[in-house]
């Protein structure tokens, strides 16, 4: 049991695996890679690479749907809903709360609960969003 918990710790003490988790625990979203790119600004390689420390860790895994890969949450384990519940607390401050604003911009893009875009990139998203708002405009 200790060496799940340190694998847990150790994956933790990266920031960048810090601001993935804060993301994960306060959207409660299964998420797409290029959606936490996309809300992170960091190189998809970089992103794949903390998703799979964390998956090894055993907080997070993946479900295949299609081409699209969606990481969640494994809250079926007692430990993890405690470490969840104290993460959401505790990754407070304007880089986690940038994050979350990203993705729940990011977010918008989805269709059906899914995404459908790929990668977006921070320069391209507002005007990605005004043109899905515009058709649903359209389509009512």
């Amino acid at each position: 049991m200790i060496n799940r918990q340190t694998s847990v710790l150790k994956a933790l003490s990266d920031e960048t695996r810090l601001r993935i988790m804060n993301v994960f625990v306060t959207s409660g979203e299964a998420l797409c890679v290029c959606e936490v790119v996309d809300a992170l600004h960091l190189p998809q390689y970089q992103i794949s690479k903390h998703l799979a420390i964390l998956k090894n860790a055993g907080v997070i895994d993946v479900e295949k749907d299609g081409t699209w890969g969606y990481h969640y949450l494994i809250t079926d384990d007692p430990l993890n809903k405690m470490l969840f519940s104290f993460l959401k607390k505790y990754l407070v401050g304007e880089v986690f709360d940038d994050d979350i604003k990203q993705l729940d911009l990011r977010l918008l893009l989805r269709e059906e609960g899914r995404c459908v875009v790929g990668f977006v990139g921070e320069k391209h998203l507002p005007n990605k969003i005004k043109v899905k708002k515009q058709k649903q405009t359209v389509k009512e």
